[in-house]
């Protein structure tokens, strides 16, 4: 007891940015090619979005009071 040593913990040194790179690649593998500037495209967006219902619905048939 008096006579014991205790151990003591060490502290944690950060990882380097290439210890950080090898441990991303392990957990999710390979990054696909990135995709060349002449084949991107620009977004067109066609349809709004859709958080209500038509207005031909029946209005009192959304107002669910739970």
């Amino acid at each position: 007891m008096a006579g014991e040593q205790q151990e003591v913990p060490m502290a944690e040194q950060p990882f380097t940015e290439d210890e950080y790179a090898f441990l991303r690649q392990i957990r999710f593998g390979e990054l696909p090619p990135a995709v060349r500037p002449e084949d991107r495209v620009a977004l067109t967006e066609t349809d709004p979005g859709r958080d209500r219902p038509e207005e031909a619905e029946d209005p009192v048939r959304w107002n669910v009071q739970g």
